[in-house]
């Protein structure tokens, strides 16, 4: 896709004030409650003893997790007991890895500003709900409701799949993370 369409629905998605307002309002909660981490957790959320900001790493779990389970509840195939508990399984490893990458993702926004800070809100936004409806889809399946099991993660992997074109415009777009870490203010 060109570019200049990616810059322009990102700038539809982020160009509000409201969102700005939002913003301003939740990154001084979220530094204010970084102050109760250990530095040493934080520099660890922030990537610096690779050099480079970790949530970039860490998407890797839960995207695949949840990637897999679509493929497997939505591929043109009779599913089986098999292929179902398979699905459950990625399903919830990738959930489970969700946490310590929401982590590092919240981490890094903390220290954004400008467009970038607004499109990394509706990107975190975004994906921490794709995380809430898989956990609620992982509730579901466990009930028997598979079929309200697979719509809330089918929803959820419609959601990370914009939240990640919103990742890629934060990197691409406004080189966050490029060459060094998060730790310090960017965008």
């Amino acid at each position: 896709m060109d570019s200049q369409i990616n810059d322009r629905i990102e700038d539809a998605l982020s160009n509000h004030a409201a969102l700005e307002r939002l913003a301003e309002q939740v990154q001084p909660v979220l530094k204010e409650a970084e102050a109760y981490l250990p530095q040493g957790v934080l520099r660890l959320l922030h990537g610096e003893p690779l050099g480079h900001p970790l949530h970039p790493i860490l998407i890797h779990l839960p995207l695949g997790g949840w990637v897999i389970a679509g493929m497997l509840d939505f591929l043109p195939f009779e599913p089986t007991a098999e292929t179902e508990h398979a699905a459950d399984l990625v399903l919830l490893l990738g959930t489970v890895g969700a946490i310590p990458t929401i982590a590092a993702g919240w981490t890094d926004w903390s220290n954004t500003r400008g467009q970038a800070r607004r499109t990394g809100l509706i990107h975190g936004a975004l994906n921490e709900t794709a995380f809430l409806l898989n956990g609620a889809s992982l509730l579901a399946r466990r009930r028997g409701k598979r079929r309200l099991g697979k719509a809330l993660s089918g929803t959820a992997l419609g959601l990370v799949l914009v939240g990640g074109f919103l990742g890629g415009q934060l990197v691409y777009r406004h080189g966050l993370g490029v060459g060094h870490t998060l730790a310090v203010p960017q965008g």
